[in-house]
C-alpha cells in the first residue's frame, strides 16, 4: 500500500466488481485500429503496456456501435459486428492478464462525425461549426425509426462486449457525440417526446440503457459518461446532469463517469495548460452529493497528489486519467510505490494526441513520451557497446537524451553552461505555462537519480577535443533572431526570453514585435501583470503556430485584458521610443517605453561542421538546434537519437 497516496490505492466494487485501486484509463481514441474497426496489433500493444502500468480500470476507446452513422474518426475501434468480436476479446484478455479491469466504451458520434461524410445523424439539424466549415456537412435530424434503431444498437453492441470478454460497459453520453446531442438544448431544437423537457432529452439515454440492462441484466457493470455542462450558453447544465445522473442510477447504471464540454467548446474537454488542471471536478463532486453509486472524476488530473486529494475529500471515488497515462504508462505503479518524481507529467500541451489525431488525422502519439503508439517498436534496450557519450547542452533534448543513453549503459557527460532545464525555465515563467514546471524538476531529477556527469560549461571543439568520445550529441538549442530594422539596436529594444529570465525590467508601456507562441505568450503574461501591451504581428493572424486549444484559451485570456493587437503590420523602424509599422492602411507608431522582440529563433551549425571536420567522431544534431520547434520535437528526437548509440 502506498504511504503517500493511501486513498488513491484502495479498492472499490463497481457493482459486483472489485477493481484493485481507484484510477481509471480513461476512454480516448488512438486511431491505432484497422480501418474496418478491427484490432490491430499495435493496438494491442498500446494497451499491454498500459495494463502492465498499474491502472485498476483500462475503459477502451470508444467503440462505433452500427455500421450506418456512428462512426466518427479515422481507424476507430468498432463493435458494430459480430466480425469486431474476436480481435475485441483478444484485447480484453490481455488487458486481464496484467491485472487490470478491461472495459469498454460503446458511442454514436452524432454531429461529431470527424470523417465529416454523409450520412451523418443527430438530434436537429445542427452542424458543429468545425466539421461545417471543413466539409460543409450538416448533419440529419434522426427519424423516430432511426432512433429506435440505433437504441438496438447499443443493445447489441453491449452484448457483443460481454462475449469478448470485457467487464465493464461504459455508455458514451459526453462530449458533444449523439447522446449528448439529445441532451444538451443547444443541439436538441426537436419537438416531438425527444426534446423539449429534460424528460424528453434524456429519453434516448434511458431507452439505450433499459435496452442494455435487458440484454445484459444487471450483475453487470454498466456506467455512463457524462458532461458536467457542455459549457454552452445555452447548453446542458449541471442541474440538468444532476437529475440526468439521479434517473440513471433508479434505472440501474452503476456509476458515473464526469468530464465536460463538447467539440466545440474543447478547451474544457482536452483542457490545455492554460486553464487550471483538475478543470471539471468541481461537477464530479456536485454530482457526487446527489447520488450513492460511485463517481468518477476526470479532466486535467495530472499529478498523483491532485487525485488522491480528490479520493480523500470525496470529490470522486475515482479518477478518470486520459493524456496522463500517455504520458506515462507507468504513473501508478510509480506512484504506489512512492515515487511520484519518477512520473512523466503530462503538460497538456496536446500536440501528440489532439493536434495529431483529430486536426491531422494520424495516430496518437504524446509530446513527451515517444514510445506511445510505438509501443514494442521504442523500447530502451542495452546498446550493443558502451559508448562514451558527450550530450552539449542541457535542455529537454539534450536531458531526454542523456537519460536514455544513460540507461541503455553508456557513460554519459552533459554539458549545460547555464543551468539545466534550457529555454524551458522562461516557457514555464507564466502562470498559465505551469505545467512545464513538474516536467523541468522531472528531467532533472532523471539526470541526477542516474548519477550523469554535468560539466557546467561551454563546450567547445577545443573543451570537447582529446577527451575521447565515441559520439557527440548537439543540443545547443537555438538562438533568438535579430530584428532586422532601422533603430533595433536602440537600449529598450529587447529579446523576448531575456524579458521572460528577468534580465530586463520592462517598462509600463510594451510593444511585443511577433505573433508566434513566444510572442504571443510574453505578451499576455505581461499584459495579465498590469502591463499596456501591444503586439504586432505582420501575418493576417496571430499564434499561427499554436495548438488549436491554446488558440482558444489564449484567445479568452487576451479578451480579459487591454491587450492591443494589430496584425498584418509589418514593422519598418524604431525611433523616437517607437515602433513604426505599416499596415494596408498606411502607416501607424506605437509609442513603447520598452520594446520586445520575439521574431523566431534559429540554430547556428557552426560548432556541428567544427565538429565534422576536425573530429573523428559519431556526432548528431537533435532538438532545436536542428530546427527550431515545441518540447514535443526536443523530447521526440532526443529520445529516438539515443536509441541509434
Amino acid at each position: 500500500m502506498s504511504k503517500m497516496f493511501p486513498n488513491l490505492f484502495s479498492p472499490i466494487k463497481i457493482n459486483q466488481l472489485e477493481i484493485k485501486n481507484r484510477i481509471v484509463k480513461a476512454p480516448q481514441s488512438t486511431g491505432m485500429s484497422n480501418m474496418d474497426g478491427t484490432v490491430s496489433e499495435r493496438l494491442i500493444r498500446h494497451y499491454r503496456e498500459l495494463a502492465k502500468g498499474g491502472t485498476g480500470l483500462v475503459i477502451v476507446e470508444y467503440a462505433y456501435v452500427d455500421d450506418i452513422a456512428s462512426k466518427s474518426a479515422h481507424c476507430q475501434l468498432g463493435i458494430s459486428n459480430k466480425e469486431h468480436i474476436p480481435g475485441l476479446g483478444w484485447l480484453a484478455d490481455v488487458i486481464k492478464d496484467y491485472g487490470a479491469v478491461a472495459g469498454i466504451q460503446i458511442e454514436h458520434c452524432g454531429r461529431q462525425k470527424f470523417l465529416g461524410t454523409h450520412p451523418m445523424k443527430a438530434a436537429s439539424q445542427i452542424p458543429w461549426p468545425k466539421i461545417y466549415d471543413t466539409y460543409g456537412t450538416v448533419p440529419d435530424a434522426m427519424t423516430i425509426p432511426e432512433i429506435e434503431a440505433v437504441v438496438e444498437a447499443f443493445g447489441e453492441a453491449a452484448e457483443r462486449a460481454v462475449l469478448a470478454g470485457f467487464q465493464l460497459i461504459e455508455i458514451h453520453g459526453a462530449h458533444g457525440y449523439l447522446i449528448t446531442n439529445f441532451l444538451s438544448p443547444h443541439t436538441n431544437k426537436r419537438n416531438d417526446f425527444y426534446g423539449g423537457s429534460l424528460e424528453n432529452r434524456m429519453r434516448i439515454l434511458v431507452q439505450i440503457v433499459n435496452n442494455i440492462r435487458s440484454r445484459i441484466g444487471y450483475d453487470f457493470p454498466l456506467t455512463v459518461r457524462l458532461s458536467g455542462t457542455d459549457y454552452e450558453p445555452d447548453g446542458l447544465t449541471i442541474e440538468d446532469t444532476i437529475q440526468i445522473c439521479k434517473k440513471m442510477e433508479e434505472i440501474g447504471i452503476d456509476a458515473i463517469h464526469v468530464s465536460g464540454g463538447d467539440h466545440h467548446t474543447m478547451i474544457h474537454q482536452v483542457t490545455p495548460m492554460a486553464l487550471p488542471v483538475c478543470h471539471n471536478t468541481w461537477a464530479a463532486e456536485m454530482i457526487k452529493k446527489e447520488v450513492s453509486i460511485p463517481v468518477i472524476a476526470s479532466g486535467s488530473i495530472t499529478l498523483p497528489e491532485y487525485a488522491e486529494e480528490i479520493i480523500r475529500t470525496g470529490k470522486g471515488d475515482m479518477v478518470g486519467l486520459g493524456r496522463p497515462l500517455w504520458a506515462d504508462q507507468y504513473w501508478p505503479a510509480k506512484a504506489e510505490a512512492d515515487h511520484p518524481e519518477d512520473i512523466r507529467p503530462c503538460i497538456r500541451c496536446n500536440e501528440g494526441c489532439l493536434e495529431r489525431t483529430f486536426f491531422r488525422y494520424r495516430s496518437v502519439t504524446c509530446g513527451v513520451n515517444p514510445t506511445i503508439g510505438r509501443e514494442g517498436e521504442l523500447d530502451i534496450v542495452p546498446a550493443p557497446r558502451s559508448k562514451k557519450v558527450a550530450i552539449v547542452g542541457g535542455g529537454p533534448a539534450g536531458m531526454e537524451a542523456a537519460r536514455v543513453c544513460k540507461l541503455r549503459g553508456h557513460e554519459v557527460t552533459l554539458f549545460e553552461k547555464r543551468k539545466l532545464g534550457g529555454f524551458l525555465h522562461e516557457a514555464s515563467v507564466p502562470d498559465f505555462k505551469s505545467d512545464i514546471r513538474p516536467l523541468l524538476k522531472y528531467l532533472v531529477t532523471q539526470i541526477e537519480k542516474l548519477g550523469i556527469k554535468v560539466v557546467e560549461e561551454e563546450a567547445t571543439l577545443e573543451t570537447l577535443s582529446g577527451k575521447g568520445f565515441d559520439t557527440i550529441v548537439l543540443a545547443v538549442g537555438a538562438k533568438p533572431l535579430d530584428l532586422k530594422v532601422p533603430g533595433a539596436d536602440s537600449p529598450n529594444v529587447v529579446n523576448a526570453l531575456d524579458i521572460l529570465a528577468d534580465k530586463v525590467q520592462p517598462g509600463k508601456k510594451l510593444a511585443v514585435i511577433g505573433g508566434g507562441l513566444i510572442g504571443t505568450e510574453t505578451a499576455l503574461h505581461l499584459a495579465e501583470k498590469g502591463h499596456q501591451v501591444t503586439l504586432i504581428e505582420m501575418q493576417d493572424e496571430i499564434m499561427t503556430d499554436c495548438a488549436a486549444t491554446d488558440k482558444l484559451a489564449y484567445a479568452e485570456r487576451i479578451a480579459a485584458t487591454d491587450m492591443q493587437i494589430l496584425t498584418k503590420h509589418t514593422v519598418k523602424e524604431i525611433k523616437n521610443g517607437a515602433v513604426v509599422a505599416e499596415g494596408r492602411k498606411g502607416i501607424t507608431e506605437v509609442a513603447a517605453d520598452t520594446i520586445i522582440v520575439a521574431v523566431g529563433l534559429a540554430p547556428d551549425s557552426t560548432l556541428y561542421q567544427d565538429i565534422k571536420d576536425k573530429l573523428d567522431v559519431e556526432v548528431y544534431k537533435i532538438g532545436d538546434y536542428v530546427k527550431a520547434g515545441k518540447i514535443m520535437d526536443a523530447i521526440h528526437t532526443g529520445y529516438k537519437t539515443a536509441l541509434k548509440i
